[in-house]
């Protein structure tokens, strides 16, 4: 996706509806396989910065500030196409992926299973 100006940006992300913190849940997806890899929270200045420049950006609510996806470990996040549920108040973030998503080095943050003895690994741990 081309980066969007600033003016279209705006104007979709006053569109969302935000938590009372200001923030949207947003479901990163490898956009040529479907594959969900990680959920992030945005907030609008997050949303601005994704749209206009392509680089995936997320809101961090630990460190209160933006993060860049892959700004630290070369993992980044290219963006593909934003989308908006009915609602407005989730997105979908359909991306491509350089690298694991997941900071415990897997591809994708949803390697666990619901299983009998409880959660189970689904993807192998990285070597």
């Amino acid at each position: 996706m081309r980066p969007l100006s600033h003016e279209a940006a705006a104007a979709f992300a006053d569109g969302l509806a935000y938590d009372a913190r200001g923030l949207v849940p947003a479901v990163a997806q490898q956009h040529d396989t479907g594959e969900v890899l990680m959920l992030a929270w945005m907030n609008r200045d997050a949303v601005v910065e994704t749209l206009t420049t392509g680089r995936v950006t997320y809101y961090s609510r630990s460190r209160a500030t933006l993060w860049r996806k892959g700004e630290t470990s070369g993992n980044t996040q290219r963006l593909v196409e934003l989308r908006m549920d009915c609602d407005a108040d989730t997105l979908l973030v359909r991306l491509d992926q350089t690298g694991p998503a997941c900071h415990t080095g897997r591809r994708s943050c949803f390697y666990r299973a619901a299983d009998e003895a409880g959660p189970v690994a689904v993807e192998p741990a990285p070597e």
